[in-house]
């Protein structure tokens, strides 16, 4: 099954607005929130190398928590977005258009470098 931006963000919509939470949710407050979820994603990982992390994520436990961060950093994506009349799917396509310019395939393949150090 595949679902779209619109789709996710009209069920985390309705998840919200059935608790009233709207009225928190400014671009602010929701930025912040992003923030902090992304931090709670990242310290799943802190202080593990690649090979102990492959190996955490065999562990369904692990596996979930990994899960719901990354859950909880795309509801707050979803509510910002909206918050700010922002579609993800354009801004999606509009950026990669810009890093396909930034990041030639001749000369950004197999290459970690910022694209002004190409």
């Amino acid at each position: 099954m595949t679902t779209t931006f619109d789709e996710l963000a009209r069920e985390a919509l309705r998840f919200r607005d059935e608790r009233e939470w709207g009225r928190f949710h400014t671009p602010k407050n929701l930025a912040m929130g992003l923030g902090i979820e992304a931090g709670e994603l990242a310290e799943l990982f802190l202080w593990k190398d690649d090979a102990e992390i492959a190996e955490a994520l065999r562990d369904p436990a692990y596996r979930e928590k990994v899960a719901h961060e990354l859950a909880d950093v795309q509801v707050y994506l979803l509510f910002l977005a909206h918050a700010t009349g922002i579609a993800l799917d354009d801004a999606v396509r509009a950026k990669m258009q810009l890093n396909a310019q930034k990041y030639p395939v001749e000369k950004a393949r197999g290459n970690a470098k910022k694209y002004d150090e190409l």
